[in-house]
């Protein structure tokens, strides 16, 4: 077994090692052995490894005529010129050199590695090649000079607006080429992005029809990217908005989910605008594409049916063929089948109700426990939503008790104190199980229900007050939303019954909210109730405490500002978030300024957390008194300047014998060991 620190030393003699025998391939007079150093070099790049200070000798290769070499040497130079800009900014001259090379692959890669030099004073070198790739003859250069204008407008915005690089971008819209188009579209975005007020990407609006011919010629990202664009575009005029939908619907058949979903966007945006006729046709022509994504991937489908649960928030008849297609399949994931289960809720009506109901009858039955959970909620949501149902739901509920598994015992607990606010004589058929159930909730949503259950129908539940009296006995271990779900109980109990052992249990849980709890909720509630209860006139009191509950809604829709605006933003994060972008991102480029600025903020926490560690556990090492390099031993001064941890461990050991008799504390002049404190010697 070799000791680590040898194998430490043996790592590092071979990265030396092959760090040399790199420099001498690469700084050979053979290019088969030169190429086959850069290609080792950017292996080892590739995995994560440093091999920056080879950057010399790699870019010893760049005048080369060998456009394969020159390739790999441009690839080890965008991937440093971001983390090593001054050494990238060494070789400026040979970029420059390269950007009026007869070869257009050569051309573009020259400019976009000074793209990639993050430092202001490349902006001066880049200009002239960057307008003359602007306008060139191959589209493969004028596509990557899109980009460059945006990098080198994040540099310095004022010189690429003032020199006219923007204008040229914009003239790029016009390009013949698609893929021209599609940089320069995307460019236009993110400058706009950055500076909304000047108004760079309205020029693209004035040219929705050069947008369209393009689409159908360009590659799934470039159509994601012009759809987009056309996504942006709020016109009133219903000609246009009609026009550009016609010519979106074909996109419906692409094999690419994001250009469905992006296809999706463009018609959700302008759908408002059209008659009623013309909108049905739209969702007829969405529904099956978007039904269709159900049979990709999981990580798809589940993009897809977040998106889907909005746009049946907008329009909830886009599905002709019901909730069939939304059923679970076996091997689904989880996140999946709830995802699935909310769209079903969504689609429950009269004609679809009864297949409905019996397929959840089917999932309460499955071994997942988060599964099952859902499926008991939604159970619930679908007996509020079709009244219809109301007594086969509950006799579901009813099997469940009978079957009596704790799990689905407490969710369809929570469930019915929902389903009895709507539907309050039906309780009767909840007596039997009352008693039974209680010993089986350890859930505080289950147990805060049940309180409310005995507090709402204490008239009509025989036991309520022995029931409520085995709750209140132990309330000191039971949570918050317990605590205050028995009090209100309590005081309904009291209001209703107005007999003696209705008040003796008043006055035990008055006594332990006042004068025990510490929760200051518990405690203003409790004397809330107790003035509102010490009042001469009680029947006040109770058409204060038992007055008509309103009628619950069933309705999971996003407020409508909301939904409008994550419609406008599907095929982003945002769309399946159902969250606003600026909730989860910060300012600056797409958050990264306010992430990182967060993370650079958690680390000095976290370096000082590890100091502050680091000294605790200094001192905690000394508790015995041990002498580690002369630094064991503390000075009376410094024992007397700042208290030790051996002088709290003596506190901890003298409060817990408090009957042992106590020492005379040590002089300051005397130097007394932790270990003779801690044993009194």
């Amino acid at each position: 077994m070799v000791p680590k620190i040898f194998q430490s030393s043996r790592q590092k003699a071979f990265k030396k090692s092959e760090t040399s025998e790199l420099q001498k391939g690469l700084v050979s007079q053979y290019a088969g052995e030169r190429i086959d150093a850069v290609k080792r070099t950017i292996a080892a790049m590739t995995v994560g490894k440093d091999v920056s200070n080879l950057f010399p000798d790699v870019l010893k290769n760049l005048a080369t005529r060998d456009v394969t070499l020159k390739k790999l040497v441009y690839l080890y130079l965008i991937n440093y010129a971001k983390t090593h800009p001054d050494l990238c900014i060494l070789a400026v001259n040979t970029f420059v050199k390269d950007s009026e090379e007869y070869n257009p692959t050569v051309r573009a890669l020259a400019i976009r590695t000074m793209g990639c030099i993050r430092v202001t004073k490349i902006i001066d070198y880049l200009a002239h090649p960057l307008r003359k790739a602007l306008k060139d003859d191959h589209p493969y250069v004028r596509k990557t000079a899109a980009v460059c204008v945006v990098k080198m407008f994040e540099l310095d915005p004022e010189y690429c607006s003032s020199n006219g690089f923007i204008s040229q971008l914009q003239a790029l819209v016009t390009d013949p080429n698609p893929a021209v188009v599609t940089n320069a579209v995307r460019s236009l975005a993110e400058i706009h992005d950055c500076e909304p007020e000047k108004g760079y990407f309205n020029l693209v609006y004035t040219m929705t029809d050069r947008l369209i011919v393009a689409l159908s010629e360009c590659n799934e990202w470039g159509r994601i990217t012009i759809l987009s664009a056309l996504s942006r575009l709020r016109t009133t005029d219903v000609k246009e908005a009609e026009f550009i939908c016609e010519r979106v619907i074909p996109q419906f058949q692409h094999a690419n989910s994001g250009v469905v979903l992006a296809a999706v966007k463009v018609i959700m945006i302008h759908i408002s605008l059209f008659s009623e006729e013309f909108r049905t046709l739209l969702y007829k022509k969405m529904a099956p594409p978007l039904l269709t994504l159900l049979s990709a991937d999981p990580e798809i489908q589940y993009v897809a049916l977040r998106n889907i649960n909005l746009i049946l928030q907008k329009q909830p008849d886009v599905f002709e063929r019901g909730t069939r297609v939304f059923f679970c399949k076996y091997n689904d994931p989880l996140y999946i089948k709830l995802e699935k289960l909310k769209i079903i809720t969504m689609l429950a009506c009269e004609e679809n109700i009864n297949e409905t109901l019996s397929e959840l009858r089917t999932y309460a039955s499955e071994v997942d426990l988060e599964f099952v959970k859902q499926t008991i909620k939604s159970l619930g949501d679908v007996a509020l939503k079709v009244p219809s149902i109301i007594n086969d739901c509950i006799a579901v509920f009813l099997e469940i008790f009978e079957v009596n598994i704790s799990y689905m015992v407490q969710e369809v607990m929570v469930v019915m104190e929902t389903i009895l606010r709507q539907y309050p004589k039906k309780v009767q058929l909840l007596l039997p199980y009352l008693e039974k159930v209680l010993e089986e909730l350890g859930d505080p949503r289950a147990r805060a229900s049940m309180a409310w259950i005995l507090g709402e129908f204490c008239n009509s539940i025989g036991n309520s007050t022995q029931l409520l009296y085995e709750m209140v006995s132990s309330i000191s271990q039971e949570d918050l939303q317990v605590q205050l779900a028995l009090l209100t109980a309590t005081v309904k109990l009291n209001l209703i019954m107005r007999n003696g052992e209705s008040e003796a249990l008043l006055k035990k849980i008055f006594s332990y909210a006042t004068n025990v709890s510490s929760n200051q909720d518990l405690r203003d509630r409790a004397f809330m109730y107790q003035r509102l209860m010490t009042s001469k006139n009680l029947d006040t009191a109770t058409s204060i405490v038992c007055s008509q509950k309103p009628t619950v809604e069933h309705d999971t829709k996003l407020p409508r500002l909301l939904l409008e605006t994550l419609l406008s933003e599907m095929t982003t994060l945002a769309s399946v978030y159902h969250k606003l972008p600026e909730s989860f991102i910060g300012q600056g480029k797409f958050g990264a300024d306010a992430l990182q600025q967060r993370a650079v903020e958690e680390l000095n926490v976290d370096e000082e957390n590890n100091q502050t560690a680091i000294e605790k556990g200094a001192n905690v090492e000394n508790l015995l008194d041990l002498d580690f390099g002369g630094q064991g031993t503390a000075t009376p001064t410094e024992s007397t300047a700042s208290p030790s941890i051996s002088n709290n461990a003596l506190d901890l050991f003298m409060s817990v014998e408090s009957s042992a008799p106590s020492n005379q504390p040590p002089t300051a002049g005397h130097s007394r060991s932790a270990t003779e404190d801690l044993l009194g010697l």
